[in-house]
Parts: structure tokens; sequence; C-alpha cells
């Protein structure tokens, strides 16, 4: 650019041009999307960017976005083309008296720009973690290295209950499945490495899934989760699984007494109830 340090204000974020970069702060306010809020502030190198648009906009605005290469950005990545308009986190809004400002901005960066095509790594910074979010029928946290999936009694299938609480180390995993909470059934998936291990087509059925509805899984929450996993994913090798840490006795006794009330309903048979009541107890 040609002057460093420069700011651009719009609606729910700022955007400040460096010679190298466009740092995007997201407003924090109650009226900021909360997708900006969770975002907080994001780096996006020029070498990330495959190119500007300056448009007009709904009641008065002009609209600066920069387009992402694809594969630059694991946020957008995990998105996959599913973020409605007013939560796209490279659309910077502004009054339309500020047009001929934005398309001076719109033209340096233009200039600037040397990179095109899919990138071979993410450019933009991931999420940091830890993340964690609540899903309908289970709690997923994500330390950095290893996704938990905590299933709930009132949400969890049977099928799940059966498999038991998950722990997918990043080495395990091939890649992650986004579905946006705001469509019909929305969810979380983890995509394993092991080609062996058929996932069932229905997320509510697949221990390594978490499902979403409405006030769970909110985009704001499990898109950045998504985004870390994925992010974390395309830079690890495969490793040994971690053992689970044993768990605490109310928590099983609390599982036991559910999966008591699963047998009583029949939905698991007697020989499911012993082995699965078994392993519980084994892991005091």
């Amino acid at each position: 650019m040609s002057r460093m340090g420069d700011v651009l204000a719009g609606f729910h974020a700022a955007w400040e041009f460096e010679s190298d970069s466009v740092l995007i702060r997201y407003e924090r306010g109650i009226r900021a999307p909360k997708l900006f809020q969770a975002l907080g502030e994001r780096r996006v190198p020029l070498e990330a960017i495959a190119g500007v648009t300056l448009t007009r906009g709904k009641r008065g605005t002009v609209v600066l976005r920069v387009e992402p290469r694809p594969g630059a950005d694991p946020l957008m990545e995990a998105a996959a083309g599913q973020l409605k308009e007013n939560v796209d986190p490279y659309r910077l809004v502004l009054p339309a008296d500020r047009e001929v400002l934005a398309e001076y901005y719109a033209d340096e960066l233009r200039g600037l720009l040397t990179e095109s095509g899919p990138a071979d790594r993410f450019l933009v910074k991931a999420p940091e973690g830890p993340l964690s979010f609540k899903a309908y029928d289970g709690k997923a946290t994500f330390d950095g290295r290893t996704v938990n999936f905590r299933w709930f009694w009132t949400g969890a299938s049977s099928a799940k209950w059966k498999a038991g609480d998950q722990s997918f180390s990043v080495g395990e995993l091939n890649g992650v499945e986004w579905r946006s909470p705001e469509v019909f059934e929305g969810h979380l998936r983890l995509l394993r490495r092991d080609a062996a291990v058929a996932a069932p087509t229905q997320a509510d059925l697949d221990p390594a899934a978490v499902v979403f509805g409405l006030g769970y899984g909110p985009v704001h929450e499990s898109l950045p989760f998504a985004a870390a996993v994925l992010a974390a994913v395309r830079t690890s090798s495969p490793v040994a699984a971690v053992p689970a840490p044993r768990r605490d006795p109310a928590d099983i006794a609390e599982r036991i007494r559910h999966l008591g009330e699963l047998h009583q309903a029949g939905l698991v048979t007697d020989e499911e109830f012993s082995v699965k009541k078994a392993e519980l107890l084994a892991e005091l």
C-alpha cells in the first residue's frame, strides 16, 4: 500500500492496510454478527487474496470485498459456501459517501496482488483453541490435539450411547464436514483416515458426528471449531490414539442408569446391555 497503517472503518469492522497484509478488526458490540465477535480480528496476507471487488450494497451502502484464494483460509474451507452474506468475514460494508475512498483502496490492493489459483496450504491463521460448543446430542471439545464428544442422555441416539463417548486425535482424521445449523440436518462430522471405518449416512447415528438443532451448535461456535480442527488435521501426521482418561465414577453411574433405561425400553438387547455395562465398569 502507499501508506502503511491506513484504516478504513465500516459497519461492524475496520480494515487496516499494511505492506503485506490486511488486518481486519471486527466489532464486538451487541449489534455485530456473533461470528464477527467470536473472530475478534484476523490478519489476511496479500498472498491469500485472489481478487478485490467493490459493489453497491443495500440501503445506501457500498461493499468492499476481498476474495480469498481457495484453500487459503480454514474458516472458509470449513464453511464450504454456506455462510450468509451478512456474516461473510471478507465483506466490509461502508456508507455510499465513502465509495471514492473505498475504490482507492480497492485499486491499491489490486496492484499488489501477485497470486491466484488454489493455495497449497492455509495462509490465514485458524481460530485458536481450546474450543468447545454444545450440540443437540453432546458436547464437543478440542484442545488442539484431540477432539472429544461427550454425549447428552437427553439428545444422543441409542447408537451413540452404545458406542460411548468418543475421542479422536487429529492424526486419525482426514477432514471435517460442517453443515450449517441454519439448514435442515446441520451437523459436524469428523472424517476419518481409516477408509475401513464406514460412517453411517445419518449424523445422529454416527459416533464421529454431533448434530445441531435450534439453539445448538450455532455458527459462531461450531464453525470456528470446525476450522480449528481442519487446520490441525492438515498439519498433522497419523499418530497412535491416546488412551482415554478414567471417567468420573458419578458419570459412569449415570451412564449405566441411562443404559438400563434403554434396555428396559427394548432399545438395547440383553447381550448389548451386559457388554456395554462391563465396558463402563472397566473405565472406573
